[in-house]
């Protein structure tokens, strides 16, 4: 079940595409954060989608706001991948214990063994104040993340 809107946000903690520990209770007080949940590393959809963060990454990264994009990938193909598309935000890899934090945001496949595209905006005290999950072929609509962080 997917996490509500309304709830505290599942801490957690996951190595970055450079093999940093990331964890979200870090951004407490600090920062809203932007948690995006793709499937997998190189495949069509995922590349788009994390492409047009990069394109629009002040939006999604600046003093007031976190982005951290998570999938079922090893760090080792993070890192490739984000080299190879020039992706400068923290890739997350929730590749062992494989799909923990995919699982405790209700994002997890358990058919495809990956995250379906779930995305979350998390206030400063750690409330998911808006949510969207779309299946594997389904991209999502950046304008929306824009819109939620403006309500905050």
């Amino acid at each position: 079940m997917t996490i509500e809107v309304g709830s505290q946000a599942p801490d957690f903690q996951l190595k970055d595409n450079h093999g940093r520990t990331v964890r979200l209770s870090e951004f407490r007080s600090e920062k809203n954060v932007v948690l995006v949940f793709y499937p997998f590393a190189f495949t069509g959809v995922c590349t788009g989608e994390l492409c047009a963060l990069r394109d629009e990454l002040p939006r999604f990264e600046n003093e007031g706001t976190q982005l951290l994009a998570v999938s079922n990938d090893s760090i080792h193909t993070l890192r490739v991948f984000a080299e190879q598309e020039g992706l400068e935000y923290p890739l997350l890899s929730d590749f062992w214990p494989h799909g923990e934090t995919s699982r405790a945001y209700g994002v997890f496949d358990e058919d495809k063994g990956c995250a379906v595209r779930g995305t979350f905006v998390i206030d400063k005290a750690g409330v998911v104040r808006w949510s969207v999950v779309n299946g594997l072929p389904d991209a999502r609509d950046l304008n929306d993340y824009v819109k939620a962080l403006e309500a905050l």
